[in-house]
């Protein structure tokens, strides 16, 4: 037997109804509000966190080509354009590194990476520099 007034879907006339559980539409906002603003936040710290970790990637690769190619000229008295002589070296997945010259005085290169129109260049010992490199030895990317 139901008592009048028990029963959950009971109502009496006039008597608005009002769930005592559960958000109303303006929480339900505020809170894709707040989502949306963090998100604005983040988004562009993670690209500009993903596109510094490509320019890492060129750098790391271009000091291991430097150090395969000291590796070939002091078993050959002269540097060279091929990665295939130096030792099979391959680059990272994604960067693609060019010998632009490779002389007995010296050697030069440039890496660039699939993801991001970045270059790194570097340059060693008589070598004509590239790109922006006006130090030899140093990495510099643009």
């Amino acid at each position: 037997m139901v008592v009048a007034g028990t029963d959950a879907f009971w109502r009496r006339e006039g008597a608005s109804v009002r769930s005592q559980r559960g958000f109303t539409l303006i929480e339900l906002l505020i809170v894709v509000v707040i989502i949306g603003i963090l998100a604005s936040i983040a988004i562009p710290k993670f690209v500009n966190t993903k596109e510094k970790s490509y320019m890492a990637q060129m750098k790391s690769d271009l000091r291991n080509l430097a150090t395969a190619e000291e590796a070939f000229f002091y078993d050959s008295t002269s540097y060279t354009t091929s990665l295939a002589m130096l030792n099979n070296f391959s680059p990272s997945t994604g960067v693609t590194l060019t010998v632009n010259e490779a002389t007995p005085k010296g050697w030069s290169a440039t890496a660039t990476h699939a993801q991001t129109p970045h270059k790194c260049y570097i340059f060693s010992g008589g070598a004509t520099p590239v790109g922006t490199a006006t130090v030899e030895g140093r990495i510099v990317c643009s």
